[in-house]
């Protein structure tokens, strides 16, 4: 009975030590804080787009108040959306090429990343920040803070 008692002990410990290293290898393969490894960047464009860009949806598509209002957003900042990754990684599982693609199909009705994306994006914008500058804080996962609630109100969006 002792005997089994070790082996117990020892087999919970030995899972555990794995379970720790695999932890310790998982951390030690992401980047630190502010520091976005270039592979781990979605698609988005450097520079401002050259000549007319796609319309974004019509808000009035949309039977609910928040998508109406980030539609109509994304509409009125295009140009900062055309330079901007999305990280729900839309890039790699419908092609989309920057945050603003997920506003011209409806991608973004759904998805909470690109909702949080595109209205930091716009904050930022509002406050006299550039594209590359927003970009660089959306890389950081500055978005994340970002709450969806008062684009629940008609109107939300001037």
């Amino acid at each position: 009975m002792l005997r089994r008692m070790a082996v117990g002990v020892a087999m919970g410990c030995i899972a555990l030590g794995g379970f720790a290293l695999v932890r310790a290898q998982n951390a030690a393969q992401k980047p630190a804080p502010g520091m976005a490894m270039a592979e781990d960047v979605p698609a988005y464009h450097a520079t401002p787009p050259k000549g007319p860009l796609p319309e974004t949806l019509d808000p009035k598509l949309f039977p609910d108040v928040q998508n109406q209002n980030l539609y109509a957003l994304a509409a009125k900042e295009k140009k900062i959306l055309y330079q901007q990754p999305c990280y729900c990684h839309c890039d790699r599982e419908v092609g989309h090429q920057s945050l603003l693609d997920c506003y011209v199909d409806r991608h973004a009705s759904v998805c909470a990343t690109c909702k949080m994306e595109a209205v930091f994006a716009y904050q930022e914008w509002k406050r006299g920040k550039t594209a590359a500058q927003i970009r660089q804080e959306i890389m950081d996962g500055k978005w994340r803070t970002v709450d969806l609630t008062a684009y629940n109100m008609p109107g939300a969006v001037k």
